[in-house]
């Protein structure tokens, strides 16, 4: 085989055929023969890279008539899926572990967080609790709740500070120590995860007199709101709850527990009626238990959404299913009512798949029937449910 020919300075190589598969050489184009060795090549190299240009031309020109990708702030702050927060207010241990425990099997790891606030020393570990999924999830800092005062609120808020820290958590539930999940893990993650806005419960009562005017001018009577305090917040509005500090203040300084003469005086009749004798205070000790001005766990979140006007952004129910007893005499005594506790004979299939079909929940004190919806889908209201023993 004859050697391969140099090639003229400024040219191209130009590869050898296959042997057997002899390939007629083109002659050269005209105006090709009329220019220079160099500015041939270089003609020649432009022509192969036409194409692939134009092809990416036409490309960026199509991607400039589609809609703008999400910005940065959108986009989930690390990376892999985002997790849901499980927020559990506690007043010492969590006797249903041992549901919560299949629940979280169920799950994925790396799609679910566990938090608990309990009581101030309380450590969960293998004596304390039945499920490794709470070892240790107690929080290091922690305060003593009372009902009805704003140290629940208080908890909550660090509760929400705490799951914040973890910047895959984008859902965060608040639950008490009786709640149960009334789904698998699956389909609850998927629910929680699909809705773009926050589930709060939240309405307007004009019966109830737990407003006080010395709220004014940080809390108006007309952004003053109520509803369960089992909420779901994303992570947006779980920032605002913990950064807020000047409403909380004026909930500590105002939502205290008062006792009127009228109910001392009626305390005191009761008990002569029945032949007790008490002194005077351990009467005012059982009336400072159930009178009280404010009940901040009920009010704080959804007030705070309202004078941010953040309300357009919230599912306005909740998630946590509540049956609440109304076997007083007088069914406007809304002060005897109080929360059914779910025993074992009550807890039946029936029961349960009662509560998971319920799809609309009616607010009689605003005349609205809310229809529960998720991303615009219509979904059950209750994806857990309370109280159970």
């Amino acid at each position: 085989m004859p050697p391969r020919p140099t090639p003229a300075p400024g040219q191209l190589p130009r590869p050898r055929p296959p042997p057997l598969m002899p390939v007629a050489k083109r002659p050269p184009a005209p105006w090709a023969l009329a220019l220079p060795a160099g500015r041939r090549a270089r003609a020649r190299l432009f022509l192969r890279l036409a194409a692939p240009l134009s092809f990416l031309l036409l490309v960026a020109a199509f991607l400039r008539t589609q809609p703008p990708a999400a910005p940065l702030d959108a986009l989930p702050p690390s990376a892999g899926p985002g997790k849901v927060a499980f927020l559990f207010l506690a007043r010492a241990g969590l006797p249903l572990d041992f549901l919560w425990d299949a629940f979280f099997r169920n799950g994925e790891e790396g799609r679910f967080s566990v938090y608990v606030h309990s009581a101030p020393g309380f450590v969960l570990d293998r004596t304390t609790t039945g499920s490794p999924y709470f070892y240790g999830r107690q929080l290091a800092r922690a305060v003593k709740v009372a009902w009805g005062e704003p140290t629940m609120v208080q908890a909550e808020k660090m509760l929400f500070a705490a799951a914040l820290e973890d910047p895959a958590n984008q859902r965060f539930v608040l639950l008490s120590d009786s709640c149960v999940p009334l789904y698998n893990f699956s389909y609850t993650y998927t629910y929680l995860m699909g809705s773009p806005k926050s589930i709060v419960d939240s309405f307007t009562d004009k019966t109830e007199k737990r407003y006080n005017p010395n709220m004014s001018p940080v809390i108006r009577k007309d952004k003053w709101r109520k509803g369960s305090q089992w909420v779901m917040l994303i992570r947006k509005h779980a920032e605002v709850v913990v950064g807020d500090k000047h409403v909380f203040q004026v909930f500590r300084k105002h939502c205290k527990m008062v006792v009127t003469n009228a109910l001392l005086g009626q305390k005191l009749v009761n008990a002569r009626r029945l032949g007790f004798v008490f002194r005077r205070k351990q009467i005012l000790k059982g009336a400072a238990q159930e009178e009280h001005d404010c009940i901040p766990d009920e009010h704080y979140v959804q007030t705070l959404f309202s004078i941010k006007g953040l309300e357009d952004e919230l599912e306005r129910r909740t998630l946590t299913y509540t049956s609440w007893n109304q076997s007083t005499l007088d069914p406007k005594d809304k002060m005897t009512w109080h929360p059914t506790t779910f025993e074992y004979d009550a807890a039946s299939p029936e029961q349960i798949n009662a509560i998971k079909s319920i799809d609309h929940v009616n607010y009689e004190v605003e005349h609205r029937t809310e229809w529960c919806q998720s991303n615009g889908t219509s979904v059950p209201c209750f994806l857990f449910a309370r109280k159970f023993s």
